[in-house]
């Protein structure tokens, strides 16, 4: 049975921006999740986007991203695509992340 994208989404809150320190879902740097299924393993894609085109932290990023989904059970590759477009803006964050930054 292939991993919700519940599941991949809560396994991300895990992984925190350095500066912000508010994780990558609240944040809003999550563009799109897609799970296909091969040999019995759930691969899965993730698009996402830094804060800022020259983000220093973003292959730090990246690479937590997939060992904290490649921990899951069941998973086989994951993937993780950076995309630009459309660029990140506050507005995508969620009202915990602005909460935990004092945007209201």
């Amino acid at each position: 049975m292939p991993l919700s994208e519940q599941t991949i989404l809560a396994a991300m809150q895990q992984v925190r921006d350095p500066e912000l320190m508010v994780n990558v879902v609240d944040l809003g740097l999550i563009y799109g999740i897609d799970v296909t299924e091969e040999k019995g393993k759930s691969n899965v894609h993730i698009t996402m986007t830094m804060t800022t085109p020259a983000c220093p932290f973003g292959p730090e990023l990246i690479r937590e991203v997939k060992d904290v989904v490649g921990d899951l059970d069941g998973v086989g590759r994951v993937e993780v695509e950076i995309t630009l477009s459309p660029p990140w803006t506050p507005d995508r964050m969620t009202e915990d992340a602005r909460d935990e930054l004092g945007m209201f």
